[in-house]
């Protein structure tokens, strides 16, 4: 969950946003009263003039307040984490549901399929399709130092790897198998629980893909997925640890 002064933090920014004129601390305090935060107009004023100095919003004469494009920036980083946290327990369920051997055997076939993919790809890649790869890097890179979500990225970095190998049957093969990046939230949640980097990883793919050497790209993707294996393991051994200790 978000920390009740994110949440305040957030609810205000989005009633801001909603607004189509600017608002005052008057209407502020009656919207959060609807959401279950029940402070003073005085409050409210303090809490947008905090805002204020930290340049998500600004006044606009005797109006009210609107959003700054930082304020802007900074609604969207909050929703993305109410997001996460939001769908949390519904992961959770997902992966009980799942369970450890399906997803360890999804990731076992992804292994084998992955590893030719990335070999291929370092063949065929074009020049577009690096800059495109290039260009998830850097935005993965900004949502991990952001505390974002990279489960698009995730999805993202994988396919234009299938892509560029110019093999159809194993795009198509990676497709079915991946669920449409159904599973990419899922191992972002086991991941962050067992403290683990994929950036890293991705990195080490990318060099070798771009340098154009097969057996590099191949035995980074398998190292990759491997590496993922390995977290599910810790994860459920985690959860495992967790539930005996609560019997």
């Amino acid at each position: 969950m978000l920390s009740n002064k994110k949440n305040l933090l957030y609810e205000i920014l989005k009633t801001i946003a909603n607004s189509s004129v600017p608002v005052g601390s008057g209407y502020i305090r009656e919207t959060l009263k609807l959401q279950g935060h029940d402070i003073s107009e005085a409050t409210a004023g303090r809490i947008l003039r905090e805002m204020d100095a930290e340049g998500y919003t600004e006044k606009v004469g005797f109006k009210g307040r609107v959003l700054t494009p930082y304020g802007v920036e900074k609604l969207r980083e909050l929703e993305q984490e109410h997001k996460i946290n939001h769908y949390g327990n519904e992961l959770i369920n997902v992966i009980k549901v799942t369970g450890r051997k399906d997803l360890i055997d999804i990731l076992i076939a992804r292994k084998v399929i992955e590893g030719q993919l990335a070999r291929l790809a370092a063949k065929y890649i074009t020049q577009k399709e690096i800059k495109e790869l290039e260009e998830v890097l850097e935005s993965q890179r900004n949502h991990v130092e952001n505390g974002l979500s990279i489960a698009d990225d995730d999805v993202k970095f994988h396919k234009l790897i299938a892509q560029a190998a110019r093999n159809r049957v194993l795009d198509a093969a990676l497709d079915l198998i991946r669920q449409h990046g159904q599973l990419s939230p899922v191992l972002e949640y086991i991941r962050k629980k067992v403290q683990s980097k994929v950036l890293l990883d991705h990195e080490k793919i990318f060099e070798a893909i771009v340098t154009r050497d097969p057996e590099a790209a191949e035995h980074a993707m398998v190292n990759h997925i491997e590496n993922l294996i390995s977290d599910v393991e810790k994860y459920w051994n985690m959860v495992y640890k967790s539930e005996s200790k609560s019997v």
